[in-house]
């Protein structure tokens, strides 16, 4: 795969960075927020059955439990090993199996309001429906200075986000989905998928959340760290 041209964007959203408004009405640098990890180092996910939706939201929990939080935190850049439980969305015994996580996921309630981060126009809304995948997902579109780019919020509530249609416009706060319950939120423990892409290269309606970790540059500076934009401590 080719190296992308570099981009000046996360040099950009440092910049701004005084500027975000929240994409959750939460603090994000609580004492009640830990970062979760979904690696191979974690041993209590060696036997974990994740294909138990009701069993991984307990795993969630416990992990949650056992640092005193309430909202889980963290994955970008991660080599996870939850994806084990798509085999057939991330990978098959023909081709490497994908694992690299693009984005930053926040486990907090079904039903929670997200919000837009700065001004934009919708993009592109799809129910990327089955399991495992990212069931309603919202694509923004943002301008800052000269520099165009997208951010994605993935595992959505289905009602909320078939009301957006590509073209409306939204200021920084709006409320404009909320985070999805399972099944219809691709069949995980509520959260949200946070993305931030500096080229959509031509897709609409879904963008790869996990890539190849030899490919971890290629996408390093294809989607910069989500957390130039939310700004938690724990990440």
């Amino acid at each position: 795969m080719p190296t992308p041209t570099p981009t000046p964007l996360a040099a950009l959203l440092e910049r701004y960075q005084h500027e975000f408004h929240p994409v959750l009405p939460v603090d994000l640098n609580a004492p009640d927020v830990a970062r979760l990890d979904f690696t191979a180092a974690n041993p209590l996910l060696q036997d974990a059955d994740l294909r138990d939706t009701p069993a991984f939201e307990e795993l969630v929990a416990r992990l949650l439990e056992a640092q005193h939080a309430h909202i889980g935190v963290g994955g970008y850049l991660e080599n996870r090993v939850i994806y084990r439980r798509s085999p057939g969305l991330f990978g098959n015994p023909a081709v490497p199996a994908r694992s690299l996580h693009l984005g930053v996921d926040v486990w907090l309630r079904a039903g929670t309001p997200v919000l837009a981060p700065l001004p934009a126009v919708v993009h592109s809304v799809q129910d990327n429906a089955g399991f495992g995948d990212y069931g309603p997902t919202v694509i923004l579109q943002h301008q800052l200075e000269d520099t165009t780019f997208y951010t994605l919020y993935g595992h959505l509530t289905r009602r909320e986000t078939l009301l957006l249609r590509p073209g409306m416009t939204l200021e920084a706060g709006d409320t404009f989905t909320e985070i999805g319950p399972a099944p219809e939120n691709g069949d995980w423990p509520p959260h949200l998928h946070f993305q931030i892409m500096a080229d959509l290269q031509g897709r609409s309606g879904d963008f790869p959340g996990v890539g190849l970790v030899e490919e971890q540059a290629y996408w390093a500076a294809l989607c910069p760290d989500p957390n130039l934009i939310l700004q938690s401590k724990w990440l």
